[in-house]
């Protein structure tokens, strides 16, 4: 069983009908917007670690979280410190998550030629040149995983925790069962 570690969870919201950004900048002076380069304004807090992007459209995109909780307690103190700052925003907003990126180790190295070979080339994109993973796709989990040779892998595409752990396991139980750990 591969030991499973959420390293980053993207999540949207919607906070206002509309953000001042120009006004948050004024009131808020550890945020960063260059509307030349970018539409959004980046605004970082240190517990939970975490940064968002806030738009106009008083949309907001929170990443750099690792569970539920942080993005919740992460938003809270985002309204929190724009409220102090006298913006309106909403109680409560709906959050959505877009991504959830994982790692884990097999702790088992990984013979990618034969990976190849046994998954079938339609399944996997395996090109060692160009980039040292193997990337497969699982379609009934809705992820995509990269394999290493070390034994590590990514699965990233997830929108919830359990789908992580369903491919993280369907994965680990494939190699085994066809003989493909080292």
């Amino acid at each position: 069983m591969a030991d499973i570690k959420i390293q980053n969870m993207v999540t949207t919201t919607s906070i206002a009908e509309k953000l001042d950004l120009d006004k948050i900048v004024a009131a808020l002076p550890e945020t960063q917007y260059e509307p030349k380069a970018f539409p959004g304004l980046v605004l970082r807090i240190k517990e939970p670690k975490t940064a968002f992007l806030l738009f106009r459209s008083g949309k907001v995109v929170c990443t750099g979280a690792k569970t539920i909780e942080d993005i919740d307690r992460a938003i809270d103190k985002l309204c929190e410190k724009l409220e102090k700052s006298g913006f309106e925003v909403m109680k409560s907003p709906e959050i959505a998550v877009q991504n959830i990126v994982a790692s884990a180790d097999l702790h088992s190295r990984l013979n990618m030629e034969e990976i190849a070979l046994a998954f079938g080339l339609e399944n996997i994109e395996y090109e060692p040149e160009v980039f040292p993973g193997m990337v497969y796709r699982l379609e009934e989990q809705r992820v995509v995983m990269l394999l290493f040779h070390s034994g590590k892998l990514v699965c990233t595409g997830a929108k919830k925790v359990e789908q992580v752990s369903e491919a993280m396991d369907k994965i680990s139980k494939e190699l085994s069962e066809r003989g493909l750990l080292i």
